[in-house]
């Protein structure tokens, strides 16, 4: 299976690059990440905050099958709509550090779009945990999930 978002880990840095071109206008692309209920559909979690705006906050919340609480929060810092979202994320009661995530938005055309995300973690070893846990595939199946509950 093609995997359609691209995650580029440089060895020896501590930061991500990401890059995904959707089927999707600008207009609707951002409002996935900005409209709650939008988000949770894709996303599969439930959205307890989501404060769009410079120095707004976020919270959301997954519980898995067995019962199992995640939460994960952070503060926006840059918000230009349709354009870029910049903010910390932070998954709670995990031993890793916060995470700074620029996000981009570019209209590529009327009917597709492109997000480009770059993440910097605090060291090597935490970028190389996330990557080891999964988040590839996941960040794939995420996007996945994004474009096909849009799309509808």
């Amino acid at each position: 299976m093609e995997l359609k978002t691209q995650v580029v880990a440089e060895e020896g840095k501590q930061d991500l690059r990401i890059h995904r071109v959707f089927d999707l206008p600008l207009e609707l692309l951002f409002l996935a990440f900005t409209e709650a209920p939008l988000l949770e559909q894709w996303m599969g979690t439930k959205v307890i905050k989501l404060e769009n705006k410079p120095h707004g906050s976020w919270a959301f919340e997954t519980i898995d099958p067995k019962g199992n609480r995640y939460g994960f929060n952070g503060v926006i810092h840059s918000f230009i709509p349709e354009k870029e979202i910049i903010r910390t994320f932070e998954m709670e009661g995990m031993l890793m550090g916060v995470q700074l995530e620029f996000l981009y938005f570019e209209a590529l055309s009327d009917t597709t779009s492109q997000l480009t995300m770059h993440t910097i973690y605090k060291s090597v070893e935490e970028r190389d945990k996330v990557v080891q846990r999964g988040m590839v595939k996941g960040i794939n199946m995420a996007h996945d999930r994004l474009q096909k509950v849009l799309q509808q």
